[in-house]
């Protein structure tokens, strides 16, 4: 099955379809975000309902953004060639059957398996949603604007899912974290049918089997050794095995992509500094969100006693931060361009990190909040130049592959945080996990001051 054409409908879109269509891969990609932290907040709870400790509880969220990491530049080009809506429904539909698995999981196993099969459904989104969007977005301007209130919903979502989810968890149960995804699903599926155009890549893209498969060995080795690194030991023969296999993977990767003609992840973009500094700043950013996320859950409800809606509304004024800011960074990067809201991003960032670097069993309250609300500030200033940067680098008929690939950075760095935030803290008491977690903060203020750097090669560049 070939396709040699762009479909022609969308520049013929008006002005109230366009941006509807933009409102309804805003909603899928909300559902996506919101799913990436949601969990995090009723983490406990789903231990005790299932009797599992912290390196599984770990696993119930990695599994989900490993997978989804794993599979977004195939289903990009997916995409590409059969037609994106087609993609986009089909992710919505395997998502939905997903969320359902993982609100009925009788075992850890089982809601494992099932959070792994909500990353592939999710892979089918986030990018789809992205080309769809750029698809039906002609003029630049316009389409920037369009990239920054995308990129805000989804910063937005991630933020606001400990709050969500501590209000789930404390009315109804850690299960419907995954029954109050089926709604928006439906509403998102029938939306879909009734308001997106179809439209397809320029060209039929191969499949890269090779390249996906060694994709997919990269980022769950390394990132697995990571998270079991702390119980079967850094400099064990099982650690050591694995550091192998995946040093080969890496390698292996590099040279298939770089003799394909057709690869996943055309290396060559990297060679753009530009697009290069776009990619690593959305590792760094999510590696701080997430570790923010994660240390801030178990730090609340297993030093500090809160219950999971007290822990969640703790993190409202991050909620705050990055609804208010998410919006104002898609309109600076319109006017003055991306330099500025990174610059601030990085800063945000930063100084929440250096706010709880000395955290202990009884910092205050005023201070937690406060570096909430600095990191807040920091993840929605940090999306809308990241995502722009990245897919101004290539025409928009290459848009499903640029999603994809700074999505792909996004859940690699939502892994990574997850998975090293897990390991600092692993087997430590209520009295010790705030002096295990100080190394993590110094890592988040280390990612802010990443793009305060980034910020300013870039300017040196131009």
């Amino acid at each position: 099955m070939t396709a040699t054409t762009t479909l022609p409908a969308a520049p013929a879109l008006s002005a109230r379809r366009r941006w509807t269509v933009l409102a309804v891969c805003c909603l899928s990609m909300f559902l996506v975000g919101l799913d990436t932290t949601i969990v995090n907040v009723g983490l406990p709870a789903i231990g005790r309902g299932l009797g599992i400790g912290t390196r599984s509880l770990e696993w119930t969220v990695d599994a989900y953004t490993i997978v989804l990491a794993g599979l977004l530049i195939s289903s990009g080009a997916l995409a590409d060639r059969f037609g994106r809506r087609r993609v986009f429904q089909s992710g919505l539909l395997v998502f939905g059957a997903a969320s359902l698995l993982c609100a009925t999981a009788p075992s850890v196993g089982a809601l494992v398996a099932a959070r792994a099969v909500q990353g592939i459904g999710a892979s089918m989104l986030s990018p789809v949603a992205l080309a769809i969007v750029v698809n039906a977005m002609p003029d630049p301007r316009e389409r920037a604007q369009a990239i920054g209130i995308w990129a805000s919903v989804f910063g937005l979502s991630m933020a606001v899912g400990p709050v969500t989810g501590g209000a789930l968890v404390a009315g109804l149960g850690w299960r419907a974290l995954f029954w109050i995804n089926l709604p928006v699903i439906l509403a998102a599926l029938v939306l879909s049918a009734v308001f997106v155009p179809e439209s397809r890549g320029p060209r039929a893209q191969r499949l890269d089997v090779p390249g996906q498969a060694l994709l997919t060995v990269v980022i769950g080795v390394w990132i697995g050794v990571v998270i079991e690194g702390p119980h079967i030991g850094w400099t064990s023969p099982a650690a050591l095995a694995a550091y192998g296999v995946a040093s080969v993977a890496t390698v292996g990767f590099v040279w298939v992509e770089g003799r394909r003609s057709q690869p996943l992840m055309d290396l060559r973009l990297f060679r753009s500094p530009v697009f290069g500094h776009a990619v690593l700043g959305a590792v760094a950013v999510f590696v701080a969100l997430n570790m923010t996320l994660l240390l801030n859950t178990l730090y609340l409800q297993h030093t500090r006693g809160f219950t999971p809606l007290a822990a969640g509304a703790a993190t409202l004024p991050m909620a705050v931060g990055a609804t208010l800011c998410a919006p104002w960074s898609g309109r600076l990067v319109g006017r003055v361009g991306p330099r500025l809201p990174l610059i601030l991003a990085g800063a945000f960032t930063t100084a929440g990190g250096l706010c709880l670097v000395g955290i202990d069993r009884h910092t205050s309250l005023p201070l937690l909040l406060l570096a909430y609300l600095l990191t807040g500030i920091g993840f929605g200033f940090a999306n809308a130049p990241i995502t722009n940067t990245a897919v101004s680098g290539l025409p928009p008929a290459r848009a499903g592959v640029a999603g994809a690939i700074t999505s792909t950075a996004r859940q690699v760095g939502s892994a990574l945080g997850i998975a090293v935030a897990g390991g600092l803290v692993a087997g430590s008491t209520p009295a010790t996990l705030a002096h295990a977690s100080r190394p993590g903060w110094i890592l988040v203020a280390v990612c802010g001051l990443l793009l305060v750097l980034m910020a300013h090669a870039s300017r040196s560049k131009t």
